[in-house]
């Protein structure tokens, strides 16, 4: 393909991208959605130029100020971490071993993680969503909201653990589980992790040391997306999911070592938010 051919094919590919949000992309609602598949899909963002942890807060802040609602953007990145774990299960031949294990943290880190344990549901994948913090209720609003609308759904057994004992008890079985989906902490993490959030990213440890794959929400838990400087422990993932543009931190050599293959989603900020 020539030169100026490939550019016009990367911005229609970018323009449908744009399009199709996770929510609502039929490339992604396809059951056998493959790694191969989502790679591709969303190639585009991945080219896109790279930005700090405090940069995409800033760009977070500028879209609801723009008129996007916190809460859009947070279904929008829950449906995109729930599109590549069936991505992995479906590349991998996992589903059949067990169920998914969704490890969340108090934050909205934690929000998107509940939204991807509802979509996996939708698609009859099984999870147990763990939210693990000492306050024993998420810490927003809107992740308060995802949390209490798994109570009762099918498929989606809901665990509060409020300290490194608790926790600790997920580690019997844990090389059953089908896949284990990192949602513990987001961005700026700096110094040593307390319980119970260091004893979850010990359950990250284990489960990806006995042959469990393990999939990152934004960030793998105690790697800074600014610096890509890891705290102790740390979660190390064979894939993580950023959101709206790739992390600097994550293209750092702790940071490539750390977060595995790296896709970039979008989410539904709009490009004018990038700037302010």
């Amino acid at each position: 393909m020539k030169q100026m051919d490939r550019a016009v094919a990367s911005t229609s590919v970018a323009d449908d991208v744009d399009r199709f949000l996770p929510a609502d992309d039929p490339v992604l609602a396809d059951p056998d959605l493959d790694l191969v598949t989502l790679t591709a899909r969303w190639a585009p963002y991945g080219a896109r130029r790279p930005m700090t942890a405090e940069q995409m807060r800033g760009a977070d802040r500028r879209a609801q100020r723009i008129g996007v609602p916190s809460r859009d953007l947070m279904e929008q990145a829950g449906a995109a971490v729930a599109a590549a774990a069936r991505a992995v299960l479906n590349s991998t031949d996992r589903q059949s071993s067990g169920r998914v294990l969704v490890l969340a943290g108090p934050g909205n880190n934690g929000g998107d993680a509940f939204v991807a344990a509802r979509h996996l549901a939708d698609f009859g994948i099984s999870s147990v969503v763990v939210l693990v913090t000492s306050d024993r209720q998420p810490g927003t609003g809107d992740a308060r909201a995802n949390w209490e609308a798994l109570e009762g759904l099918p498929l989606v057994e809901r665990i509060q653990a409020d300290s490194g004992h608790a926790v600790h008890l997920l580690l019997n079985g844990i090389e059953r589980a089908a896949l284990v989906i990192d949602g513990l902490l987001g961005t700026g993490v700096t110094g040593r992790l307390r319980e119970p959030i260091s004893e979850a990213v010990d359950v990250c440890i284990r489960a990806r040391r006995g042959g469990v794959p393990v999939l990152a929400i934004d960030t793998p838990s105690a790697l800074d997306l600014s610096s890509g400087a890891p705290s102790q422990p740390n979660v190390r993932a064979d894939l993580t999911v950023t959101f709206h543009r790739p992390k600097e931190g994550l293209l750092t050599r702790d940071g490539r070592a750390l977060a595995g293959r790296v896709l970039v989603a979008p989410i539904g900020i709009p490009n004018e938010a990038d700037s302010g």
